[in-house]
């Protein structure tokens, strides 16, 4: 095709099936925002770059195509880094897509607008890689290259930059076609092995981690299959925050979402066999930096470095990790009835429950009963959150959680919410909030007024940074810098044009959300966290 380098690059996407970004214009990528129209590809406007981030991660994490970015150079670029670093370790594949300073700039710089030391280099430290073409027929190339690299192996972020004179150029490109590699297959020797050590377990166990999501399905193949090998081997299930949702958490052999709880990472240690799907094992997931197994482990993963990690596999392997449970569940028949599993594990597990969520409780119990079944809850680092639904909220398959696990980041619910919702409109979204975390990102609620979103924020107010605030009591220090003034959220939402609506009672929660969810726009619930 001969056209611009901008043109090139909207067909490019355009053949790669995207139709929506994320992004705001700005002087240098206005020849981008010129060809969106011809290409019937729809512009959600964030009002900052951060956020179109996030709703690029969340749009990916419950569609399970990538979302896509549009910043324009230096400011924009760094204001979407962080966004970037958090689907970097959640795993989730968005592209970010930025001009860069024009062919001919000097190393050294020249004082150009926006001009930076190395824009790409910046964000090839955060994300998977970070490419600057350098001719128009580079640019298809650089768009495919991106969309099989969310297909082959573990997805993460990547960053696409193109010369801002590229972009208003005229020339010729071929457009690629998309490429998409074919599934890991496992190694049956590999697996051969793996099943040989789960039937012969005594005290197996499972971990789910987010590589064991299928984002965009509303069946999960994988965990149907990680429940039955539960079901033949008696194995428990438990899962990490990224794979909360995976499997049933009302199964008998489902822990939830408990890895990082004391009892269940004693009984993981205990355990002679453990099975880890899409899962790094990591501190972040276990809330400890020294836990150790002792039993033989399985690695399941499409990373070939995750077999050498923390926790190194007994067995590897490397594949899909649908193929892998397909591939272990015809070799771990059905043995008839197994006999219940030895470790009273539940008992330590629901006593640290209720230490940890009693507080939250009876709002929980509200917002689950006022929720629909297929509800994507979106929470951010919050203490509702983390403290709360994470472990609290049990939930089955086809809901979700999207939640800013390893790198988290505070601000990400609201946006991601947004992104969520502009990606799956027929499924109900709500998003999960502290007062301090809204406010990194609340300039999004006009975001959501303008797409005209149900969209319920519930929001628990403690007037502060409330986790920090308890860290610095038990390590014996008087509060500082986290004893914040709480704007009147109410007032704050009528003024963005959202409905907003107070709680002081359980059942008003459960009542709100369900308005909310019929409502025409965004509605800010907000309560005072219980004590």
């Amino acid at each position: 095709m001969e056209a611009t380098g901008a043109g090139v690059l909207v067909a490019a996407l355009r053949g790669h099936g995207v139709n929506t970004i994320f992004g705001i214009p700005g002087t240098h990528n206005l020849a981008v925002y010129q060809e969106l129209a011809r290409y019937n590809v729809t512009c959600v406007t964030p009002r900052h770059e951060q956020g179109a981030g996030y709703a690029a991660d969340g749009y990916a994490r419950v569609t399970g195509r990538p979302g896509v970015a549009v910043t324009t150079t230096g400011p924009g670029v760094v204001n979407a880094a962080t966004a970037l670093a958090q689907a970097y370790s959640d795993s989730s594949p968005v592209l970010l897509l930025s001009p860069g300073v024009p062919t001919d700039h000097p190393r050294l710089g020249r004082g150009y607008l926006h001009e930076s030391k190395d824009q790409s280099g910046a964000l090839d430290a955060l994300c998977a890689w970070s490419h600057r073409v350098t001719s128009i027929r580079e640019i298809p190339a650089a768009v495919a290259r991106a969309f099989a690299a969310f297909t082959e192996g573990r997805p993460r972020p990547v960053h696409v930059e193109v010369p801002a004179d590229l972009l208003e150029r005229v020339g010729t490109a071929d457009l690629a076609t998309p490429y998409r590699p074919m599934p890991r297959v496992p190694d049956p020797g590999a697996l051969d092995e793996a099943a040989r050590l789960l039937r012969a377990a005594r005290r197996p166990g499972i971990v789910l981690g987010g590589g064991a999501q299928q984002p965009g399905r509303d069946e999960p193949v994988t965990g149907r299959l990680a429940m039955e090998l539960a079901e033949r081997t008696g194995a428990r299930v438990v899962t990490t925050v990224n794979g909360k949702g995976a499997v049933p958490e009302s199964h008998p052999l489902c822990l939830g979402a408990t890895l990082h709880l004391a009892g269940v990472r004693r009984w993981l240690a205990s355990c002679d066999v453990v099975l880890a799907v899409g899962t790094e094992l990591g501190p972040a997931d276990l809330w400890e930096d020294g836990f150790a197994l002792t039993g033989t482990l399985i690695r399941v993963d499409v990373d070939p470095g995750q077999m050498y990690g923390d926790h190194v596999a007994g067995v590897p392997v490397v594949a899909d990790a649908a193929l892998a449970l397909e591939g272990l569940a015809v070799r771990v028949p059905a043995a008839g009835d197994v006999p219940a599993p030895e470790d009273p594990v539940e008992r330590e597990r629901d006593a640290e429950l209720r230490d940890l969520t009693h507080r939250w409780a009876p709002q929980l119990v509200a917002l689950r009963e006022a929720m629909p079944a297929d509800t994507v809850v979106v929470g951010d680092n919050s203490m509702m959150s983390y403290h709360g639904a994470i472990v609290g909220m049990p939930m089955d398959p086809p809901g979700r959680f999207l939640f800013p696990a390893g790198y988290g980041t505070l601000g990400f619910a609201l946006p991601a919410g947004i992104g969520a919702k502009v990606g799956r409109p027929d499924r109900p979204v709500v998003v999960l909030a502290g007062d301090g975390a809204l406010q990194f990102s609340v300039q999004e609620l006009a975001t959501a007024v303008e797409l005209r979103l149900s969209l319920p924020i519930v929001v628990a107010v403690n007037g502060g940074f409330g986790e920090i605030r308890d860290e610095m009591a038990r390590r014996g220090m008087p509060p500082v810098g986290v004893d914040l003034h709480a704007p009147d959220l109410m007032t704050l939402a009528s003024a963005y044009g959202a409905r907003g609506r107070k709680a002081e009672r359980p059942e008003e929660l459960g009542e709100a959300v369900v308005e909310a969810l019929k409502a025409p726009v965004p509605t800010v619930i907000a309560f005072h966290e219980p004590r």
